[in-house]
């Protein structure tokens, strides 16, 4: 028996700099609390909370599975089991995907599902030595084995915005339109403060197209990606309730149409999103020009400009309250970052019916999901 998903009680905390306002924090530090709040909302509203199990992604984290421990933090109950799962920088999507998938398939019925990323706290990794050789510090995995191209993704978006020929200009003109709509929204009405800590960090108004101009090329003389048009590393987590229609009845809510995963070119890893993209359209019969709000991860605006310009998305309808590159990039909780996002837009008075939330992943991947309101 099959049960249509739906996404109810989305909430985030703050998103701090790395090494910043939630520097001393943990995973299960940071997730804990969103976690809580998610529970607090269905208790309040009269939904079960009883909940089957919790799903977070986490890129960069300890290990020890940080979903079970930041459940156990969060006081749901021995018997609450969490499993985190890895896709990088769409990790918290992918985590929210394959809770939908497990409540459409009839076997759970309230599964929270999300991501976090410590980035200040995450562990330092070491390759083994080579005989007697000392162990060499590096700075994430591979993305890519060998025989495949693996570069850094600064370097890859560079390369993508010289392919595809996306200007310096063009890419500071997103930026600053990003900058601006973020300084100028409230996000407080789905931010679980903690450690103080009761916005996001990384905003800052005044950042102009101008100003933007004068930074210099972050991954290369020659590259037009910088610290003002490309996201900040970041601490943070999302989450939010996957249930049944039944359970949800009443409460504001956005269905799970579909969603998919792709792979693509290791080289270009930006545009992952993009065979994502058109394989959840082909899946869920969605046009795209049905859509009416577009959520991508803003790793960088090269990436953002490529999908659009691929797909002949609008660009008026992305992020239009801002995106990463104003609010920062907490690898593993983005993807879920996105839905909270796609819910304050949509879970209001005329708010767009239909949303996309999309994220490029290292190493040649996409990942995609369509949502509607649900009544």
């Amino acid at each position: 028996m099959t049960a249509m998903p739906v996404l109810v009680a989305p909430w985030r905390t703050p998103i701090g700099n790395a090494g910043h306002g939630l520097k001393n924090l943990t995973t299960t530090d940071i997730a804990a609390p969103v976690l809580s709040a998610v529970v607090t909302s269905l208790r309040e509203s009269g939904c079960s909370d009883e909940v089957d199990d919790v799903v977070l992604g986490n890129c960069l984290g300890p290990g020890g599975d940080p979903a079970r421990i930041a459940a156990l933090r969060a006081g749901l109950g021995v018997d609450v089991p969490g499993v985190t799962v890895d896709r990088q920088c769409g990790s918290g999507l992918d985590a929210v995907m394959h809770a939908a998938m497990r409540v459409r398939s009839g076997e759970d019925q309230l599964i929270l599902a999300g991501g976090v990323e410590s980035a200040s706290t995450a562990p330092w990794r070491f390759w083994p030595p080579a005989s007697d050789e000392t162990p060499v510090r590096y700075t994430r995995a591979p993305f890519a084995p060998d025989g495949f191209p693996d570069p850094d993704m600064g370097v890859a978006a560079d390369d993508l915005a010289r392919k595809l020929g996306i200007s310096r200009e063009r890419q500071d003109a997103y930026a600053a339109r990003s900058h601006a709509r973020a300084a100028a929204t409230d996000f407080s009405h789905e931010i679980v403060p903690i450690a103080g800590l009761p916005r996001d960090e990384r905003i800052r108004p005044n950042m102009t197209q101008q100003r933007l101009s004068r930074l210099r090329p972050s991954f290369g003389a020659d590259g037009t990606a910088t610290a003002g048009n490309s996201c900040g590393i970041s601490d943070g987590a999302a989450a939010l309730a996957v249930t049944t229609e039944a359970r949800a009845k009443g409460l504001p809510a956005l269905r799970v149409l579909g969603s998919a995963v792709a792979g693509s070119d290791p080289a270009l890893p930006g545009l992952g999103p993009v065979p994502a993209i058109e394989k959840v359209l082909r899946r869920t019969g969605v046009a795209l020009a049905d859509v009416g709000i577009v959520e991508i991860t803003e790793a960088f605006a090269s990436v953002v400009l490529a999908v659009t310009d691929s797909l002949g998305i609008d660009e008026n309808i992305v992020c239009p309250q801002g995106g990463a590159i104003a609010m920062g990039h907490p690898w593993g909780a983005s993807g879920a970052i996105l839905l909270v996002r796609l819910a304050a837009r949509m879970l209001v008075d005329d708010g767009p019916e239909v949303g996309l939330a999309a994220c490029a992943i290292g190493g040649g991947q996409g990942i995609a999901m369509i949502v509607e309101r649900a009544w």
